[in-house]
């Protein structure tokens, strides 16, 4: 009996590990095409990393034109909006992530996600909008890419920009 129940936790064990999602499939499964990176606009840099920690500098919603979307959220742009400026904001994640590490694959976890939103001073569906980001790291890394996350509304933006995101994650050795 015991060896019954041994077997059976190490082909559970060993279906999710063969399960365990590919990033970089699931991009191309999703049709999904990473922008190019930019240099940073500031004293700054694009990335840190601190051991198995990586530390990922804000980005905003630049689009294919160079311009960010801009606006604010509750006044200029609704919810949806935001949400799709979160998204294209997650875009523009993926593919610094991916230059910094060369493979999406090397993600570990997607630990933590610091959201602001360009808000007008009544609005309150801060969430909402960066669910737009949490969405797509969920889409593309699964489980790994579930974060703790704080979304908040500040009253403004460089660049007038939509939404700005950074995150930590945590790499592959």
């Amino acid at each position: 009996m015991k060896c019954t129940h041994f077997s059976f936790f190490i082909i559970l064990l060993i279906s999710q590990f063969l399960t365990a999602q590919d990033a970089e499939k699931r991009l191309a499964e999703l049709q999904l095409v990473l922008p190019p990176t930019s240099s940073p606009v500031a004293s700054y840099v694009n990335a840190v990393r601190v051991g198995n920690l990586m530390y990922l500098s804000g980005k905003g919603p630049k689009q294919q034109d160079g311009t960010y979307l801009a606006g604010k959220v509750g006044e200029s742009l609704t919810v949806e909006q935001g949400k799709e400026a979160a998204r294209l904001t997650g875009l523009i994640v993926l593919a610094e992530l991916k230059a910094q590490l060369k493979d999406l694959n090397k993600v570990k976890r997607i630990v933590k996600v610091l959201g602001m939103v360009n808000a007008s001073p009544d609005f309150d569906r801060h969430p909402q909008v960066i669910n737009g980001f949490s969405d797509l790291m969920i889409e593309v890394f699964g489980d790994k890419g579930k974060h703790a996350r704080s979304a908040v509304g500040v009253c403004s933006l460089p660049f007038g920009m939509a939404v700005e995101i950074e995150m930590i994650i945590e790499v592959e050795n």
